[in-house]
């Protein structure tokens, strides 16, 4: 399988759980002109920003490391850009998750920045 297919088989893996978990999907595979969020849902009350890192082999780190400082702000960034195209207010109750995953686990992380 190439990457792509890879990915969006491993976000459908993550949607799945997350819905096994309680959250309720608003839309999969956001863009705008400044990025993608993998994941928009909403769980407990707040609408949840999720990223999804996936690695087959932990060889080059785990995946939540992959979610470092930068793609953390182009998250942000992509999630402000959000609320102002669906009319949210920025005081809507959001938070931001990482699902990260490998072949046996998923590892869920709430409000994880």
């Amino acid at each position: 399988m190439n990457r792509r297919t890879v990915g969006t088989a491993n976000e459908e893996r993550a949607a799945r759980f997350l819905q096994e978990n309680g959250y309720a999907l608003r839309m999969q595979n956001y863009r705008c002109f400044c990025g993608e969020i993998d994941i928009v849902a909403e769980e407990g009350g707040e609408l949840v920003f999720v990223e999804v890192k996936y690695r087959r082999t932990t060889e080059h780190g785990l995946p939540e490391q992959a979610v470092d400082a930068h793609k953390q702000a182009r998250i942000r960034r992509v999630a402000t850009v959000f609320l102002q195209e669906h009319g949210l207010s920025q005081d809507t109750d959001l938070r931001f998750d990482v699902v990260a995953m490998d072949e046996r686990e998923i590892r869920l992380y709430r409000n994880a920045f």
